[in-house]
């Protein structure tokens, strides 16, 4: 009977195409995923750090793990283990505890993987895949600990990225998020040293993805106000079919005090800027954003400068996190913490304007062809389909279950409960039906 494999991952999207590629490699040598009801004779548990409460979480997957699977072995990686390894390889089942992501092809080794990949084929049971291009992040905000868990800077050879996107292309998948710990730094390894006329940058790479042959899409994933250059939006302008109109620019927050504060790399002016320099060169695009809500010392005037750059910027999308003292971080140390019931309250308020600026944004939508990623059958009728349009809209129209995993032309005619609905352009889909 054939070992069983259960994974289980906390945390980011490099995180996810992580577990993803050592899923693949262990599935590759005889590993099955265990069914729900069955043992698993090995864990993999990728575990997250970022915040005190990911710490706890991982701990608890891990014990559950190893209560429900007795005689299973564990083996940890990710942010945690590399934080903690002792700490971790403390816990009940667990075998090995990987502390650096490079060991990852050394582990698929030990496991019996002779040819050890350069890349995956394929993501779990989704329509849409995560491509990581880059790993390691130089940066010191003063309240994120990632920079300690992950210092090494490392960019994927772009032969190796463009490999995995064929593999995957040929594999039905129709998008493909390019992501990183510090996706703008994509080729910042490989620049030091050389003359400015010989850099790699993200635009490069994405040009090289988006030249490729076959009907798919590309989107970003998060990625820094400053890293927003001419020359990505220049590609992202030029090759508009092809590449989302859509960027999750880290915002933090809207004040220029507590942005210093927190050692962040530019000021709300700036940011601002290069918000503006995509609206005036991208049709209609969409933009989203982190906000940490209540950082220490945070006043009214502050956070009302967060809510007016939001403002400015029309967000369609927020994800606020009310701020947590992160151990071994500098913002942990500070003195005049926001108390919890007024972090509340700001939370509040930000998404209400966060619920009325996605509103004006999917509004002025209507009308307007967009592209659609099918991912599943509607919950109330198997005759409708949902999905996520380029612009980050989610989507519903009529259609059925053989539309899943297609790009799909559709045009938005009405708005009701912040989903866009619609018809899909008939000859563009005529072969998919």
């Amino acid at each position: 009977m054939p070992a069983t494999l259960k994974t289980v991952t906390l945390g980011c999207k490099v995180n996810q195409y992580e577990t993803e590629y050592i899923r693949e490699g262990l599935l590759g040598v005889g590993y099955e995923d265990a069914a729900n009801d069955r043992p698993a004779d090995l864990c993999v548990v990728n575990t997250c750090t970022v915040t005190n409460e990911g710490d706890s979480k991982s701990r608890q997957i891990i014990r559950r793990l190893a209560r429900d699977n007795p005689d299973t072995r564990i083996v940890v990686m990710g942010c945690y283990a590399t934080r903690a390894p002792d700490e971790v390889a403390a816990l009940p089942n667990v075998v090995e505890v990987v502390t650096d992501k490079r060991e990852l092809p050394d582990l698929l080794g030990r496991f019996g993987v002779v040819d050890i990949p350069t890349g995956i084929s394929q993501f779990g049971g989704r329509h849409r895949a995560y491509v990581k291009v880059q790993d390691g992040c130089l940066l010191r905000c003063s309240y994120c600990i990632i920079p300690k868990v992950r210092p090494s800077l490392y960019s994927r050879p772009t032969e190796h990225i463009l490999d995995e996107v064929r593999r995957l292309l040929d594999n039905g998948y129709r998008e493909l998020v390019l992501t990183g710990v510090h996706l703008g730094h994509y080729g910042v390894d490989w620049n030091q040293g050389r003359p400015k006329s010989e850099w790699v940058r993200l635009s490069d790479l994405l040009r090289r993805i988006v030249q490729l042959d076959g009907d798919f899409r590309v989107r970003l994933s998060s990625i820094e106000a400053t890293e927003v250059t001419r020359e990505l939006v220049a590609v992202m302008s030029e090759f508009g079919k092809k590449i989302c109109p859509h960027l999750h620019i880290c915002l933090q927050s809207g004040s220029d005090r507590i942005l210093r504060r927190m050692k962040r790399r530019w000021g709300t002016k700036r940011f601002i800027d290069r918000c503006r320099l995509v609206a005036e060169t991208l049709d209609k695009p969409a933009f989203t954003t982190d906000v940490i809500i209540g950082f220490p010392g945070e006043t009214d005037e502050d956070f009302e400068a967060t809510c007016n750059t939001v403002r400015q910027v029309g967000f369609s999308k927020i994800h606020t996190f009310p701020f947590s003292p992160r151990r071994e971080t500098p913002a942990a140390e500070m003195s005049d913490m926001v108390p919890k019931r007024i972090k509340s309250e700001r939370g509040s308020h930000l998404a209400e304007i966060e619920s009325q600026l996605r509103g004006q944004y999917f509004n002025g939508l209507l009308k307007t062809k967009l592209r659609v990623l099918v991912e599943s059958v509607g919950e109330q009728s198997p005759e409708r389909v949902v999905g996520t349009s380029c612009r980050y809209a989610p989507v519903e129209l009529v259609g059925s279950e053989s539309l899943q995993g297609s790009l799909v032309d559709f045009t938005p005619m009405k708005l009701l409960d912040g989903v866009l609905h619609g018809a899909i352009d008939l000859d563009r889909c005529a072969g998919l039906a």
